[in-house]
């Protein structure tokens, strides 16, 4: 079992920890962020896993990479590439439908 710690800042004054558990070809990431507690979405979590450093207060930023390549190969790999996946979709889509309305808008005034 190998186990990666991170400080991370969030809302609140003090960081929050986040931390990743690879225990053969299962990966385990908690955060003590209010999120994180209940067990919902959480940036820290969710930005770390996706190679985002910038949150990282504590020393070991550098170890965020050693964390992504963790997730080749467990479940958790696959359901993020879901979330990616589902994520760009939605961005796809907010952006056409603010296009749409600027449309419908002009048309309205002509």
């Amino acid at each position: 079992m190998q186990e990666i710690r991170f400080l991370v800042q969030g809302s609140a004054a003090d960081p929050y920890e986040t931390i990743f558990i690879k225990d053969g070809d299962k990966l385990s990431a908690f955060c003590t962020c209010a999120a994180g507690i209940h067990g919902q979405y959480c940036k820290h979590r969710f930005g770390i896993l996706g190679g985002d450093d910038r949150a990282v207060v504590s020393e070991n930023a550098g170890e965020v990479k050693k964390v992504v390549a963790w997730l080749v190969g467990t479940e958790l790999e696959e359901a993020m590439k879901d979330y990616v996946s589902a994520e760009t979709d939605f961005n796809n889509a907010k952006n056409r439908l603010a296009k749409i309305k600027k449309i419908v808008a002009r048309t309205m005034m002509s």
